[in-house]
Order: C-alpha cells, then sequence, then structure tokens
C-alpha cells in the first residue's frame, strides 16, 4: 500500500489558535526555489500582525515542488495569483441569497422554519475568537446536563499547550486514546467513509467570505458538502450560514473560538460546544449532532463531553501519523506552504485513494481565497476527473443515512441514534500508540494552532450582525 508523507507534525503553541500563523508540516518532496511573492497584504488590525506590517513579506520563498492533476477548471485562477502569506487576495463577497424568517428546507423531512437571523443580538454571545467564560447561566445549565446525562467523563488532566513534545507522559498513555499522538481511534469517531471510492467532502473554519465562491462552484456540479463552521464565524455572518443549509450541505459544530480541546478543562470544553450548538440553532432552527475538533486534538474525555452534548466526531482519514488525508490548504495564508505544495499533497492522497478498503474523508478549509481558489480550480475538478468515478457526498450521507440524520430536530432515531456513553475499545492507525504525531495541518493531530480544526487557524472578522457589515479575516494556522 502506497503511503504518501504529507507532513510531519508541529508542537500546538500554547497562544489562542486563531490568532497564530500556523505552522505548515514538511514536504517529503525535494524542494526548489520559487521566486518570493510580489504580492503583499497589509495586516493592520489583524490579531498576530503589528499594525501596518505586509503579512507576505515576512516570509521567505517557499519551496516549489511538481504536482499532476488528471484535471483543473478552465476558469481556474493562475497558481502566480494564488499568494502565500497574504490574509486576502481576491474580492469577498456575502451571501448571494437571502432567505425570509421561517423558510425552511424542502429536502429534509419535518425540518423547523429557519429564524430571523437579523434579531440575533451580538451582546447575547461570547466575544468573538475568544474562549467563552464558564460562568453564565447558558454554560452552567450545559454543564448542568451535561452531569445529568448518565456519560461517564474521564478524569483526565487537561494536556499542556505544545502538543506531543510537552505532554511525553500522556503522549504515550493509550488509555487515554489521544489521536494527536499516536492516531488512536474509537469506533465513534468517523473517520472514513464505508463504501470505497466514496469521498465525505468536508470544509472548515467558516462560513466566511470566500464561502460563496465554494458554494456556486459546488452547485454547478451538483455536490454536496459538510460544513464545520466556527460559532464565532456563524454569529459574524449568519446569513452565509443559511445560504449553505438551504443549498443542502451539512453544518456541524467546530467550536466557538477553534481552541486545542484536549488543554481546556471540562468546563471550558461545554462552553465552546454548547455556544457553537446554541448559535447554530438560533440561525437554522436546527441543532448538529456532528462536530470536528480543532487540529483533530480529541481524547476520551473531550469525545465524552461531546457524547453527553449529543454529538459525534468527525476527524479525517489517516493511514499512519505521517500520512494523513490532510491538504494542509490553511497554511497557505499564513505563508509555511505553497500552493504546488497543496497541489502535491492532493495527489498524494489520490495516490492513495485505490489502494484502501473504504472511502475517506479529506481536511479541506472554506476560509481563506487561496484555499477556496484551490478547491475551485484545481481540487475538486481532479477528483470528478479521478477514475474510479467517486462518489461524492456530505459525510452523513457517506455513512449512508440520510441528511435529516445530521440534525436533532429532524432525526427520528431509527437509523442514526444519539450517541451513547458505551465503553469502545481503541484503534491505533498507526498500529503503534503514541509513536508519532499527526501531520501539520488545520485539523487534526498536533501542530501549531490557529484558530480552527485540525491544525487550527482562524479569522477575526469585525462583527457586523443584520448589517452584515464586512469582516477581517484573519490568518491563523495549525492542522484541524
Amino acid at each position: 500500500m502506497k503511503f504518501a508523507v504529507l507532513g510531519a507534525a508541529a508542537a500546538l503553541p500554547a497562544a489562542v489558535a486563531y490568532n497564530l500563523p500556523r505552522q505548515g508540516p514538511a514536504s517529503s518532496a525535494s524542494s526548489v526555489p520559487a521566486a518570493a511573492s510580489g504580492s503583499s497584504s497589509t495586516a493592520a488590525g489583524v490579531p498576530g500582525y503589528p499594525a501596518g506590517v505586509s503579512v507576505a513579506s515576512s516570509f521567505s520563498a517557499l519551496p516549489s515542488v511538481s504536482w499532476s492533476l488528471p484535471s483543473t477548471n478552465p476558469t481556474a485562477l493562475p497558481l502566480s495569483d494564488i499568494v502565500p502569506g497574504t490574509i486576502t487576495t481576491q474580492p469577498q463577497i456575502g451571501a448571494t441569497t437571502t432567505f425570509p424568517a421561517g423558510t425552511a428546507p424542502t429536502d429534509i423531512p419535518n425540518a423547523p422554519p429557519m429564524p430571523n437571523w437579523a434579531l440575533l443580538s451580538p451582546a447575547n454571545y461570547p466575544p468573538l475568537d475568544k474562549p467563552p467564560p464558564t460562568d453564565s447561566p447558558e454554560v452552567q445549565q450545559w454543564i448542568q446536563d451535561v452531569q445529568n446525562s448518565g456519560i461517564q467523563i474521564p478524569n483526565l488532566e487537561p494536556t499542556q499547550p505544545g502538543g506531543c513534545p510537552a505532554n511525553p507522559q500522556f503522549a504515550t498513555d493509550q488509555s487515554r486514546c489521544w489521536w494527536t499522538c499516536g492516531g488512536c481511534v474509537r469506533d465513534t469517531d468517523i473517520t472514513t467513509c464505508p463504501d470505497k471510492f466514496t469521498w465525505g467532502l468536508t470544509y472548515d473554519d467558516g462560513p466566511a467570505l470566500y464561502t460563496p465562491n465554494l458554494l456556486e462552484y459546488l452547485d454547478q456540479n451538483n455536490l454536496k458538502s459538510t460544513m464545520f463552521v466556527v460559532g464565532s464565524r456563524v454569529i459574524s455572518y449568519p446569513a452565509l450560514l443559511q445560504e449553505e443549509y438551504m443549498a443542502g450541505h451539512q453544518i456541524c459544530v467546530h467550536t466557538w473560538s477553534h481552541p486545542s480541546l484536549t488543554t481546556l478543562t471540562n468546563e471550558e470544553i461545554i462552553a465552546e460546544f454548547g455556544w457553537s450548538k446554541k448559535v447554530i440553532k438560533d440561525v437554522l432552527g436546527v441543532t448538529p449532532l456532528y462536530w470536528r475538533p480543532p487540529y483533530g486534538d480529541i481524547d476520551d474525555r473531550v469525545r465524552a463531553i461531546g457524547q453527553a452534548m449529543g454529538m459525534e466526531p468527525v476527524i479525517w482519514t489517516r493511514l499512519s501519523p505521517l500520512a494523513t488525508f490532510d491538504t494542509n490548504d490553511y497554511n497557505i495564508a499564513g505563508g509555511t506552504v505553497s500552493v504546488t505544495q497543496v497541489l502535491q499533497n492532493w495527489q498524494d492522497i489520490m495516490g492513495n485513494v485505490s489502494s484502501i478498503n473504504t472511502g475517506f474523508i479529506v481536511l479541506e478549509h472554506d476560509l481563506f481565497a487561496q484555499t477556496v481558489d484551490l478547491a475551485t480550480g484545481y481540487i475538486l475538478p481532479a477528483a470528478l476527473a479521478f477514475q474510479p468515478k467517486l462518489d461524492i457526498k456530505p459525510v452523513v450521507e457517506c455513512l449512508n443515512k440520510p441528511m435529516q440524520d445530521a440534525y436533532l430536530e429532524t432525526n427520528d432515531n431509527s437509523t442514526n441514534p444519539l450517541p451513547t456513553g458505551s465503553n469502545i475499545s481503541p484503534t491505533f492507525t498507526s498500529g503503534a500508540p503514541g509513536s508519532a504525531q499527526a501531520s501539520g495541518n488545520t485539523t487534526g493531530g498536533a501542530s501549531t494552532p490557529q484558530k480552527t480544526g485540525g491544525a487550527s487557524s482562524a479569522a477575526s472578522p469585525l462583527l457586523a450582525v443584520g448589517t452584515a457589515a464586512a469582516a477581517l479575516l484573519v490568518a491563523c494556522s495549525v492542522l484541524l
């Protein structure tokens, strides 16, 4: 079996994920120095960067590697225009379609009507991109709900920021089943689709002002995806979330502020989940039953809290600690990965698809212009031209379940029973627990976090609910 080495994991940083540039995985291919970018973006007002500093100018030239795809979009943005190390490279746009309050999707039986998002008040939610306080009445109630769930939360000490190197004892503790260090998974973890050549399409960290470009391409090609949305982005762009939902895409939880969850206390994890679930319900009228851990940072304590709050974890396919289905696209905006490295990662992923006996799930993002440009111009066209033909669908449907099973209010519990506290035996995908860290990227493993799942990175838009004012996206990075 061919294992493509997509990168070695870096340690998770101690700071808030959303506000740090993320460190991408090292390329396994020989690198050829590329010409330094002539484009830059001023990062004034962006957390993590001094005012007036050009983001692109702070990064050295990135390696250029060879890649070959079966097809690209004829209208794709040239790779020379997809510039690493910039916050933005393309115009930002808001929702292209808005829906009257009370509208409900026609393809989800018994879906409740959507609320009027314009009536939401940001003052009723935590600050953007910051861990929510745990002393609010809402969080206190969620804590009590977890205690009343009957699910036993393992008495595991939180990890220290810094990933596997900073936690050598935890990294080798098989009983903890820490995915970041060694790739341990439980049977409750969703990392693949059961049917071969089926791709559970996912995008993390939105909704963002480049998401409409992705939605347009998906619609043109009759594709549906799973969107792991950050609560801070939802309250920033509620109309975009409604557009995703009404277009038939699956909406899932990706926490409120995109932290490394194993580093948090039980109460802090509950607050991250609770506010994310609440804001999605307040915008859509439905509550997601699936979630993805930022950086893929999950252990048995985090799993149990997610179960107690009625959610199942979705990570992404991982063949070994150094071979994960992670495009590492998120690190382009941070300036640590070149666009050709991401395309080579995708080529390597596709090289492994025929070698495994299941379908697969890939880590990608819709937060930045670069990630959307690569998805619509190169990755998705290549996937559509792949032979044998891929069956591309949202995660809930790749699990052979109907879309209504994705939400609490529409799930009749017949084909998708709610999570339980049953004890599941761990499986180590590397064959050796704690043998290595996960590859660096936006949603998985250990990496220097930024804001979102897996290799986190995030955005810090200026909040404008109701009038949908412009938002400022912040470069962040790590695995997811």
